[in-house]
This record gives structure tokens, C-alpha cells and sequence, in this order.
């Protein structure tokens, strides 16, 4: 009987070593290159956004809003999918298939989408003025970021909750009903649990984007500095590209601490 092929120690070096030196040439060394940068300016500036006011300011106002529109996000893509995924009715999955197109936007189109709509020359803005009043703009502030990375994630949120929710066992909720749980007592005790693992880890990947959403705030953010555009400004603008590692490992710290936690948390079948 003869055995199988068994490839030499030399063979899978050799095949392993483009694979090595793609790792080491376009993420081993620019990530210790930027981990080294910031002490060329001292060890302080590590904790430049710490101890800068303006630094703070933005990574507080760019937490505040992944937070927002990540709970948003969960709360509306809940709801969404379980809905498509209990409903059966004519044009599901047109339906679906529309409120997932955002996936196929990048930052900057969806960013752009809100100008249309918000902006001096929008849609709600011509309208106002069109009835007579001052022209309502929101798409440059807080306002417009919000409902840009909540219309950005909302897609990532209902695909994920409608998959979870077709894959619920059914039986579970017909026990409770049977037992005379009320719809909130199901929702409680059936659909949460059930549903706990996806919410960990979509909220988790959520707010990662919304933390590090570079297109949409670059279109939108004139008048709402969040840490990416601050990142961009420092090295651009300044060429600070010391401060700029800096902002840049706190930020990355920031999302990857909150992926390792829900991953920790949830376990690995939460992704």
C-alpha cells in the first residue's frame, strides 16, 4: 500500500517563505515603525491624546459616537431581522436585498449621500427654504455623521441578525408561548439569550468601523473633528508624523481591545 505524499521540511520552507516576507514587509515592519515613531519626540508623546486637550477632545467625541451608533445600529438591526427572518411575504427578499445595498457603498459615496440630503444645496434644505423659511442644513456636524455611519452599518446589522434569527430554534419560543409567556417574556428570555453572541460580536465590529471610519467623516466632519481626521490632519497638514503614530496606536488599541473583549466574552462562535 503506498503512503501518501510528505513534502520535505526544505519544500515548506520554501513555500512559506513569500507568505513570511509579505507579513514582514507590509505589516511587521510599518507596525514597528509606527510603535517606534512617537518616542522621536520624546516618551511623552505616547500620551499626547491623554494629555492634550484638543487630542482628548476628538478621541472622547469620536467614542461617543461609535457608542451611539453602534447601540443604534443593534437596536434597529434587531429589530429589522428578526422581522425578515419571522415574516414571510411577496418582495422579502427584494426588500433585503435593497436594505443590504448600502454594503456595496464606500465611505465616501455614503458620506456624499448625506450632502445630498442635508447639505446647503440638499434636499431638506431647498425644501425649507422653498416654504419660506431659513435652509435647514445637518449633513456637516454631528447630526449628519450619525445618520451616515448609522445608514453605513445598519446593513452589516440586518444581514447578521436576520441569518441569527433563522437559525433560532423555533421550538424554544413555542414552548414559552405555550407555557403563557407573553411577547416581552419571549423576547427576554428566548431571544436575547439566543441572540446574546450576535449582538456581542456585531456590536464589537460596529463600533471597530465606526471608531476608524475615515471616507464619511472626511466628507462630513467640518465641524465635528473625530481622532481619523485628526490622524490625517497631524500628517497631511502638519507632517507630524510623530504625533500621528501616536494618535494612531491609541486608536488601534482602542477598537482592538474591544474585538478581544467581545471575542473573550463571546467565544469564538460569536464570530
Amino acid at each position: 500500500m503506498r503512503s501518501g505524499f510528505a513534502p520535505s521540511r526544505t519544500l515548506l520552507l520554501a513555500c512559506a517563505a513569500p507568505a513570511a516576507a509579505f507579513f514582514a514587509a507590509f505589516w511587521l515592519l510599518p507596525v514597528a515603525r509606527l510603535l517606534a515613531l512617537p518616542a522621536d519626540q520624546g516618551w511623552a508623546t505616547y500620551f499626547a491624546v491623554l494629555s492634550h486637550g484638543r487630542y482628548l477632545q476628538s478621541l472622547l467625541q469620536t467614542l461617543g459616537l461609535s457608542i451611539v451608533v453602534t447601540l443604534a445600529t443593534l437596536v434597529l438591526g434587531a429589530l429589522v431581522g428578526i422581522t425578515l427572518a419571522r415574516q414571510r411575504f411577496a418582495g422579502r427578499r427584494l426588500l433585503l436585498s435593497m436594505l443590504t445595498l448600502p454594503l456595496s457603498f464606500p465611505g465616501v459615496i455614503v458620506g456624499f449621500f448625506m450632502i445630498l440630503l442635508g447639505g446647503r444645496q440638499g434636499l431638506v434644505a431647498d425644501l425649507s427654504a422653498h416654504l419660506g423659511g431659513e435652509r435647514i442644513t445637518f449633513a456637516y456636524g454631528l447630526t449628519g455623521l450619525f445618520l451616515a455611519y448609522l445608514y453605513f452599518s445598519l446593513p452589516r446589522a440586518i444581514t447578521t441578525y436576520t441569518a441569527a434569527a433563522e437559525a433560532m430554534d423555533a421550538q424554544l419560543e413555542e414552548a414559552a408561548r405555550s407555557l403563557g409567556a407573553s411577547r416581552w417574556r419571549v423576547a427576554r428570555d428566548v431571544w436575547m439569550p439566543e441572540l446574546a453572541p450576535t449582538t456581542l460580536a456585531c456590536g464589537a465590529i460596529v463600533f471597530a468601523t465606526a471608531m476608524g471610519a475615515f471616507g464619511t467623516a472626511f466628507t462630513l466632519a467640518s465641524k465635528f473633528e473625530v481622532l481619523p481626521i485628526t490622524i490625517y490632519n497631524e500628517f497631511t497638514n502638519y507632517a507630524n508624523f510623530s504625533l500621528a503614530a501616536s494618535l494612531s496606536i491609541a486608536l488601534g488599541l482602542i477598537t482592538w481591545m474591544v474585538l478581544w473583549l467581545a471575542r473573550r466574552v463571546g467565544g469564538k462562535e460569536a464570530f
